[in-house]
């Protein structure tokens, strides 16, 4: 592998963590700057498909855009395998939590995506994203009596309401 090739990986790299960090934080017009006008979408093993990037960033703010849904995505294990020049397609693990507090349940999960890439005018870009699941399982926040919410990006601006003293 070239130190050229090893950059362009790293390129690729940082474009996937900026989606993440976008969807995590309701960021649609910055993640539809992941995406070329084209872009594929497959998630949950294609249970939620959609082509072209207004699609899929539509579908994203309607049903993650809440306050009361809170996420955290983290991918890692990047293999990325370039093909030539202007494409490539990686494989990531995936480890997510949502916390939906209008319906009082927490998502846990993991997976792995599958991405495609597209360099165009010198940036790479997401052309299909997707993932599959190796397991997902939810638990109502009720049962655990105990469990408290200290610290929310938009109702605490992500300061813990713990008392530091």
């Amino acid at each position: 592998m070239t130190p050229n090739e090893l950059v362009e990986i790293e390129e690729i790299k940082r474009l996937k963590y900026r989606y993440l960090r976008c969807l995590d934080q309701k960021l649609w017009d910055e993640i539809r700057t992941c995406f070329v006008p084209e872009t594929t979408a497959a998630y949950s093993g294609g249970k939620y498909s959609f082509e072209g990037a207004a699609a899929i960033v539509g579908f994203l703010e309607r049903s993650m855009g809440a306050e009361t849904f809170l996420s955290s995505h983290r991918c890692h294990h990047p293999e990325i395998e370039l093909s030539d020049a202007t494409t490539a397609r990686g494989v990531w693990a995936l480890e997510d939590v949502v916390i939906e507090e209008k319906w009082g349940i927490t998502i846990r999960g993991a997976a792995f995506y599958t991405d495609d890439y597209v360099k165009r005018d010198g940036s790479w870009k997401i052309l299909h994203t997707g993932y599959r699941r190796t397991y997902e399982e939810i638990e109502a926040r009720a049962d655990s009596p105990s469990l408290k919410l200290t610290a929310h990006w938009w109702k605490t601006g992500g300061t813990s309401e713990l008392d530091a003293g």
